[in-house]
């Protein structure tokens, strides 16, 4: 479908690429186990996916700074399931979190055979809300780095997706025009709905079950990705 037009493709890298659920719930049960934080990890993490997402959202609105976000997030999922950390606690969870996240290196099924079959016909770059001293790690570590030309993220643009101005930015790193780039994304707002705005095509990488919709193609699994290119 995108064939003739279509020169450099935008991936997202959380939720896209690397897998950051199976990969932060091992950091969890690492770091739970080291503080020997007594709490059961399977009905943590299903308070705390969806916590974390609510609260990822809130950063990306600029309703909440970095350091809110990586307090609340574990704040809300213990007051939840009630129970009693001590704040010192939280913030020690927090700061060996981000230490050892990126230490793991699983990535989503078909990534590598993905990009072996794009990088020989298409320019590969990332575009990320994530923290960048997490994020080149989690490239690295997963061995995936070298598949990209560019890689921009949100601190590095000053601004967060959807906001037009990381995809512009992204788009001049590139030395690419918008009506020739796809962006691949796991969120709507973020991914596709902010990259079209900008002129890009999107196809949404759907991770999080969410239901039909209009504003591109859909993708469960990223071998589809060559039904389009």
């Amino acid at each position: 479908m995108y064939k003739q037009t279509i020169s450099d493709i935008f991936f997202d890298l959380d939720h896209t690429l690397w897998d950051f659920e199976k990969n932060s719930a091992l950091t969890f049960q690492k770091i739970f186990t080291a503080l020997e934080i007594d709490v059961n990890l399977s009905k943590f993490l299903e308070v705390y996916v969806p916590v974390n997402l609510a609260f990822w959202k809130l950063y990306r609105d600029d309703k909440i700074k970095k350091g809110e976000l990586r307090y609340q997030r574990l704040k809300t999922t213990f007051d939840t399931l009630q129970y009693h950390i001590e704040d010192e606690v939280i913030h020690v969870l927090s700061a060996e979190y981000i230490a050892h996240l990126s230490s793991y290196n699983n990535l989503l099924p078909y990534t590598i055979e993905i990009l072996d079959y794009l990088k020989p016909k298409y320019r590969l770059h990332i575009i990320t809300n994530g923290f960048e001293e997490v994020q080149t790690r989690k490239l690295v570590n997963s061995n995936i780095f070298g598949y990209f030309d560019q890689i921009v993220n949100s601190e590095m643009a000053g601004v967060k997706k959807p906001n037009p101005v990381i995809f512009e930015l992204a788009l001049q790193k590139a030395n690419a025009e918008a009506y020739k780039s796809l962006m691949v994304g796991d969120n709507i707002e973020a991914d596709i709905l902010g990259a079209k705005a900008v002129g890009f095509h999107a196809l949404h990488f759907n991770a999080h079950g969410d239901p039909k919709h209009e504003h591109c193609e859909m993708i469960h699994d990223l071998r589809e990705i060559k039904n389009f290119l």
